[in-house]
């Protein structure tokens, strides 16, 4: 089986997580974490980096600092990894679902601009929707598979109704916006080093701000919120989710890495693109100006998507369909969605990610090439 996003730990990982073993440091104290954070943040240019347990946490804790509660609103996108709703069911919000933009597949900004005039009124208290008088506290765009959409022009909008972003830049390590890395627009941004991620931790994530203040905060309710360690001290609800020291020692060395993987991960994007052109009815993902995408997974378009997903793992490539939309699982089929034309459905039903291993030989990749083409000429 070829497989669809698997690590490449050809680097220092276990020589670092051997410093760990050998010196005891494996839990969240150690050399390791902070470095992490320095090394991130240096190569993404946020203000601060946070190193987290995983990007789910990371999204959890940058909503509480922002002032996300019961009774208030986010806005989110119809197509996302579950994480995103679940993040913001935590802090005991609901999302407001919005519709993505068919040929980016990231928020659809028409849809969100048409939502602000007609569904919302900026007050005294904030910005309202009308419907019921909540608080929308925040809107929580996704940068899917490492693409990203116009955050100038998003940024303009939110700016307009004074609605503080929230990045789920979680897909996006390496992904930029005219020269600004994704996570580092809004008032906070997220990072996932899940396994399938262009990088991996094991899990891990990181929030970034360019905020002293709200870094601080967020290093301490990552920390349990202690504020004596001798006296076991916390002066308020914090969370157990900083990063521990031999995850992040993985880190390290992954990210001495990736700048190549991104380069690799570049190169597969170009070869799929080139090789399946005019193959069936496919069609690509539309990377716009401006946006330099990490090209984190490969997935494109097909009416007969579930015809050739049975097809391509039955004969060793290993393929996944898209996300079910949010408003299509039964814990959050009963929120808002405001949407023309319910293009997240339609993706929905024609996308496939095909596999993107940053370690695939030219070999794999020709495979899965003439895989796909033989579906098709059958």
């Amino acid at each position: 089986m070829i497989p669809l996003s698997i690590p490449n730990l050809a680097g220092n990982e276990w020589a670092y997580v051997k410093q760990c073993l050998d010196t005891g440091w494996v839990s969240s104290a150690g050399k390791f974490v902070n470095q992490f954070e320095d090394e991130v943040r240096g190569f993404t240019g946020a203000g601060h980096a946070i190193a987290c347990m995983n990007g789910t946490a990371a999204l959890h804790v940058a909503q509480i600092i922002a002032g996300v509660g019961p009774g208030d609103l986010v806005i989110a996108p119809n197509i996302t990894f579950v994480a995103t709703l679940n993040s913001i069911s935590y802090t005991g919000a609901e999302a407001i679902l919005l519709d993505t933009n068919p040929a980016t597949w990231q928020l659809d900004l028409d849809v969100l601009e048409r939502f602000f005039e007609e569904e919302c009124e900026l007050t005294d208290q904030g910005l309202i929707h009308k419907a019921d008088g909540k608080t929308i506290k925040a809107v929580m765009p996704v940068h899917v598979l490492g693409n990203m959409c116009d955050m100038a022009r998003l940024s303009e909008l939110c700016t307009r109704v004074s609605a503080p972003i929230i990045e789920d830049s979680t897909e996006a390590l390496g992904s930029t916006f005219r020269g600004k890395h994704a996570g580092t627009f809004g008032l906070f941004g997220t990072s996932s080093f899940n396994g399938n991620k262009i990088i991996t931790t094991g899990g891990g994530g990181m929030i970034f701000t360019n905020d002293a203040d709200l870094a601080a905060r967020a290093k301490h309710l990552t920390t349990t919120a202690k504020t004596d360690p001798l006296d076991y001290f916390h002066d308020e609800v914090g969370y157990n989710y900083r990063l521990v020291n031999i995850l992040a020692a993985v880190g390290v060395a992954q990210m001495e890495q990736l700048s190549g993987i991104i380069e690799t991960k570049k190169f597969i994007d170009e070869y799929y693109r080139s090789e399946l052109a005019g193959v069936g009815d496919i069609r690509f993902q539309k990377i716009t100006d401006g946006v330099d995408a990490n090209c984190w997974l490969f997935t494109f378009r097909t009416s007969r998507m579930r015809e050739l997903l049975t097809y391509l793992n039955a004969n060793g490539v290993q393929s996944r369909p898209f996300w079910t939309p949010m408003n299509q699982l039964p814990m959050y089929n009963g929120y808002r969605y405001y949407h023309v034309s319910d293009e997240s459905s339609k993706l929905h039903a024609e996308a496939i990610s095909i596999p993107s291993s940053s370690n695939l030989t030219e070999t794999d990749l020709a495979t899965v090439v003439a895989t796909i083409k033989n579906f098709y000429a059958s």
